[in-house]
């Protein structure tokens, strides 16, 4: 299969492509409310059993470990200028509670022990994160058609990312699609279709199943970093995901998806009419479970190394009681 780098050239085009009818079509296509029960919280989470688990532990072989994790302090994706600063991110707060020096100096020789202490204060979904099934709404409906309002201001009431703390463990796959269509990173406006994963897959020799946790690089992170700027990288222009692959990952029974953008679809949206549009489905309507911000740079690097595309995949939420996203340490195992 041939494939060429499509770039749509104008908004107006974009726009036209994309309606609230094709919207409101795609939520009643795909929803999955009561798929899994009425009580359900943890959506697409559903697809991975324990054999499939027990299967990805055996694609460990030279016991390496690759984090795809940005570090978190000062120098984050808050630091640049952002599209959307009304969100409110911004980069952890690290603070030092006890420090070296007050042990140096013995004013806290009355506890009879010398130690260190500090703190964080930070966004949960401020680096490297995970989306929790709260996060975004459809009308007045979260996942599993809960109402809105079980969101309050104590956190969820539903669908906490607590309700995860024992999944986001299974096959990984990454999809390395910058490197297969010859791109250091994919510029900004860039859709990545349904065409464009298969190619991506098919080039890579790899199959992607049901349960899989599915990791699409672009290389967007890896061009901030290499610029040494966050500058858009919030909300700006960027290669994704476009609306169409929300059929794809349905009709795949995806575990999750994970890029390393921040939003996971193409910027500028494919309408004007909808902020995020792909976001509409995927959570509320799918229960998708979905990761950004991810460094996929090492892990891409190892797996064109030794054609292996598959991996031990662990990333649990932190079990934060009702939150709608959390901070994460991914790691790929190898």
């Amino acid at each position: 299969m041939a494939i060429k780098l499509k770039l749509r050239n104008t908004r107006q085009k974009r726009y036209r492509k994309l309606t609230m009818k094709d919207i409101r079509a795609a939520s009643h296509r795909l929803k999955n409310w009561g798929r899994w029960g009425n009580d359900d919280e943890i959506g697409t989470l559903n697809h991975v059993n324990a054999e499939d688990i027990v299967a990805a532990a055996q694609l460990v072989r030279k016991g390496k470990v690759i984090s795809l994790a940005l570090n978190y302090d000062q120098h984050g994706p808050q630091g640049g200028k952002s599209k959307y600063p009304a969100l409110g991110r911004f980069n952890p707060v690290h603070m030092m509670l006890r420090t070296g020096t007050d042990a140096y100096s013995g004013v806290l020789d009355h506890r009879k022990i010398r130690g260190t202490d500090d703190l964080i204060i930070m966004p949960l979904q401020c680096g490297t994160q995970w989306d929790g099934l709260g996060h975004i709404l459809y009308g007045n409906y979260m996942w599993n058609g809960y109402d809105c309002r079980n969101v309050t201001s104590a956190g969820a009431q539903k669908a906490g990312i607590e309700k995860t703390r024992e999944k986001m463990v299974g096959r990984g796959v990454l999809l390395d699609v910058a490197r297969a269509l010859r791109k250091k990173w994919l510029p900004d406006g860039f859709a990545i279709t349904n065409e464009v994963l298969d190619y991506t897959a098919e080039k890579q020799r790899v199959t992607v199943r049901r349960g899989d946790y599915l990791l699409v690089r672009t290389g967007h992170l890896e061009r901030c970093l290499a610029a040494k700027s966050w500058d858009g990288y919030s909300g700006g222009d960027a290669p994704g995901l476009a609306f169409e692959t929300l059929d794809w990952l349905q009709g795949k029974q995806m575990a999750a998806i994970v890029t390393d953008t921040w939003g996971v679809e193409v910027r500028p949206n494919e309408t004007s009419d909808a902020n995020q549009p792909w976001h509409w489905i995927a959570i509320p309507m799918m229960g998708l479970a979905v990761g950004e911000i991810f460094d996929l740079g090492a892990l891409a690097k190892d797996c064109a190394e030794d054609k292996r595309y598959e991996f031990l995949f662990v990333a649990p939420a932190l079990p934060i009681t009702g939150a709608v996203g959390s901070p994460v340490n991914p790691l790929a195992i190898k």
